[in-house]
């Protein structure tokens, strides 16, 4: 800025012409600068960035603003906060305001994430798997992609290619029913795309048989969570449809859509064998992801049984409990947000690990790890899917 004096100044800090503001390393500038003036565009530089945390403000050599970057964060966040009170429950409207100065998250990773081989991608036969959707659907394409990558061959198959008698699930390594909004969720999440399943005999034979296979396996996520768990396929089969395991409305009153941290369980979970003890981001985006069992001995039995193996943690890596929001977005019981069969394998879980599987998804990585990185860890997931297809794990 030049020297015109303070109203300059806060002239030219609250333009609002448009602009893009580049940081980089120092090291980087000669080649940034050549860039930019090459193609003759105006530029400024302002400033550099500081390890301490502090917001300086210097015109024509004097100091005219100094204020601490926590103290402008809850003064970025203050109108929103407010709107919030209004908008979602206020306690929990309250938790959130308190979390915006946080240390920021431990991640561990137990394994070393790695790309799949280019030749497994290349085989002509690979295991096939069902991508399921229906009426509301969405995040079928990301979905497909993660079985791609993995080495599978995903298909892409509709609940009226199945009532069509179209598409049969016999020819289907993997079932794989994905997220959304089925039928707007106007009987509550999943439930009328349960009933399709459920009150056609048809269908249901289908699933059955297909479930009845010892060579299946199963992913359902976020709405497809909240599909397997009223179909009665996690934790156990037999389950009454009362004491059924389910997803219920987030105690917040609002849609959750967060980085969310959560740590990976011991379990018998095929598609999270090798995963154990990771603590690392993942995309959630629910409106209905509390946990709900009707029934406490079911909750006990499948807590010692190992068949909930992905849990919210807090930035200490500490299971977030339903007190601890915004870390548990939804206040499940436990801080857990995913079920599996006793047998591993069928897995239903809120998270949605398809849009976490490329690096380039995830938001937010530490600075050293982001170096050491090759793949994103959630890829291992799709990965050990097509491992237990080969009869490799």
């Amino acid at each position: 800025p030049g020297s015109e004096g303070s109203d300059s100044i806060m002239a030219q800090l609250f333009s609002e012409e448009l602009g893009l503001f580049i940081e980089y390393m120092p090291q980087h500038q000669k080649n940034i600068l050549e860039i930019i003036i090459k193609f003759e565009l105006p530029h400024l530089i302002i400033g550099k960035t500081l390890e301490k945390k502090e917001l300086v403000i210097k015109n024509a050599g004097r100091e005219v603003c100094r204020i601490n970057t926590d103290d402008l964060l809850k003064w970025w966040e203050s109108t929103s906060d407010e709107l919030e009170k209004h908008q979602m429950d206020p306690v929990y409207s309250a938790k959130q305001a308190e979390s915006h100065i946080r240390k920021g998250p431990s991640y561990n990773i137990s394994f070393v994430p790695e790309i799949t081989d280019p030749e497994i991608l290349a085989r002509p036969n690979k295991p096939k798997v069902a991508i399921i959707r229906d009426e509301g659907s969405n995040g079928d394409r990301e979905m497909a992609s993660a079985f791609y990558m993995a080495g599978f061959e995903p298909w892409d198959v509709t609940m009226t290619d199945l009532l069509a008698k179209e598409v049969s699930l016999e020819s289907f390594k993997g079932a794989v029913f994905v997220g959304g909004f089925s039928y707007a969720d106007v009987l509550d999440s999943a439930k009328g795309w349960a009933g399709i399943i459920k009150f056609n005999p048809g269908l249901s034979m289908m699933f059955d048989e297909f479930y009845a296979r010892h060579d299946t396996f199963s992913l359902g996520v976020c709405n497809g969570c909240q599909l397997l768990t009223l179909l009665g396929r996690v934790p156990f089969n037999g389950i009454d449809e009362i004491k059924q395991p389910r997803f219920i409305s987030n105690p917040s009153g609002r849609f959750e859509s967060r980085w969310a941290t959560v740590k990976i369980l011991k379990s018998p979970s095929i598609m999270l064998r090798g995963m154990e003890e990771t603590v690392f981001g993942i995309w959630v985006a629910h409106r209905e992801g509390r946990m709900y069992y009707p029934d406490s001995e079911i909750f006990k039995d499948a807590t010692e049984q190992n068949l909930m193996p992905i849990v919210y943690v807090d930035d200490k890596g500490n299971a977030a409990g339903p007190d601890c929001y915004p870390f548990n977005p939804n206040s499940s019981p436990g801080g857990y947000t995913a079920i599996c069969s006793a047998d591993g394998r069928h897995l239903a879980m809120m998270p949605h690990p398809e849009r976490s599987f490329l690096l380039w998804q995830l938001p937010w990585i530490p600075e050293g790890l982001k170096r050491e990185l090759k793949a994103s860890p959630w890829l291992k997931m799709f990965q050990n899917a097509r491992k237990w297809c080969e009869k490799k794990i």
